[in-house]
């Protein structure tokens, strides 16, 4: 009987502890269901977005280019003789035909007197063999005279007529060489220092270069492309150095310069080189820009900065919009439904900050250009800045 109580006591003290454990444990579970963290809901990645955009876009290759002057004539004294006077100031401007110098001029004056009084002699000749012709042939038709005779004053009429053009001539040569001895501008330009002084001896036999004259109100800049500019070129039916009438622009040229900065005026390029330098792989290319202040200097080397093409319509897009991977370039494009996804699109020039994109996007779409980096193709995303959403897609 003892053993039953005891047995029954046992039982009942198992109960109560094990029904004590399972109350502790669901007030612990209580707890910590209560006092637990809640997920909370995610929320959209914020983004910046701009418009594709349709721009005439301007595409330039920047060069080396040196300037000369349009035309850059050496002065020479052109017949020889001690040089008197120097009729200009070094370094100014000159006009067309203006005396800079003079050579001494007796000699050539004398010789030109020579000449003349010479002429003046057999014109007197020829007047005088001129009137016995004419007595002879009358004489010749009454027979008075022989043929013989007819014949001596035909000749000595002819003979005379020949000496005064020989004359004729030596007098123009003479005065042709009175002439060189004033030498003029043969354009309107500046002028450089003298390069003789007076009392020099110039000439054939003595130095033949004075000075000379640069006309630099218009320079030519001068400079290389390469064979893979040429066929760029090609490809967008563009003739470096030909004038196009069909189209809207033509190729010109700005200049920076020693100072860095732009000079106001552009210039048109007129010429290419037809063939390509072998050792160099290059072509000439000449263009004309006005210099009504002469602010370049022949010689001078200056950046030159050349329109190549404009892409007239061109889609547009920032740079920074665009992410370049193995697989190719995308963007990210907003939907309708602010979801996103990456568009891969074919890239094209670039030019400042933005980039044309040949194929893959359609003026008017938005696109993502900040805050990438969070995101995945289907993501919903919240634009910072507020923008108008299009109300269709755009396919």
């Amino acid at each position: 009987m003892k053993t039953i109580f005891s047995g029954l006591v046992q039982g009942l003290m198992k109960k109560r502890v094990a029904a004590t454990i399972l109350g502790i444990l669901l007030l612990v579970g209580i707890v910590f269901f209560l006092t637990r963290k809640r997920p909370q809901p995610q929320e959209s990645p914020t983004v910046l977005i701009e418009t594709a955009s349709l721009e005439d876009v301007e595409l330039y290759g920047e060069f080396v280019g040196r300037i000369r002057a349009q035309q850059f004539v050496e002065v020479r004294a052109r017949v020889e003789g001690y040089l008197e006077e120097m009729l200009f100031a070094e370094g100014t401007y000159v006009n067309k035909n203006q005396v800079l110098f003079v050579i001494n001029q007796d000699q050539y004056r004398a010789k030109a007197d020579k000449a003349r009084a010479q002429l003046k002699k057999e014109q007197a000749q020829a007047l005088k063999a001129e009137r016995d012709l004419e007595r002879i042939r009358p004489l010749y038709e009454q027979n008075a005279a022989s043929q013989l005779d007819l014949d001596n004053a035909i000749a000595a009429y002819e003979s005379a007529v020949a000496t005064v053009s020989m004359s004729e001539a030596d007098l123009a040569q003479a005065d042709l060489e009175l002439g060189y001895t004033v030498v003029r501008s043969p354009l309107a330009g500046h002028i450089s220092e003298r390069n003789v002084d007076l009392g020099t001896l110039v000439g054939p036999g003595g130095k033949s270069l004075l000075a000379t004259i640069v006309k630099s109100d218009t320079v030519l800049v001068d400079f290389s492309m390469t064979a893979l500019d040429y066929l760029n070129s090609k490809e967008r039916n563009i003739n470096i150095g030909q004038q196009d009438a069909t189209r809207s622009w033509q190729p010109n040229i700005t200049i920076t310069l020693a100072d860095n900065s732009v000079y106001p005026y552009k210039g048109f390029v007129n010429f290419a080189d037809p063939k390509v330098d072998p050792q160099t792989g290059t072509f000439s290319v000449r263009a004309e820009m006005p210099n009504p202040n002469h602010i370049l200097l022949p010689g001078q080397f200056t950046k030159v900065k050349l329109l190549l093409d404009v892409r007239e319509g061109a889609v547009v897009v920032p740079q920074k919009s665009v992410t370049i991977e193995k697989g190719g370039a995308y963007v990210y494009v907003m939907r309708r439904d602010s979801t996103v996804e990456n568009r891969f699109i074919e890239l094209g020039p670039e030019f400042g900050n933005k980039t044309v994109v040949e194929r893959g996007l359609a003026a008017g779409e938005y696109i993502v250009t900040e805050g990438q980096h969070k995101l995945a193709p289907g993501v919903k995303v919240k634009v910072v800045e507020p923008a108008e959403v299009p109300n269709e897609e755009t396919e």
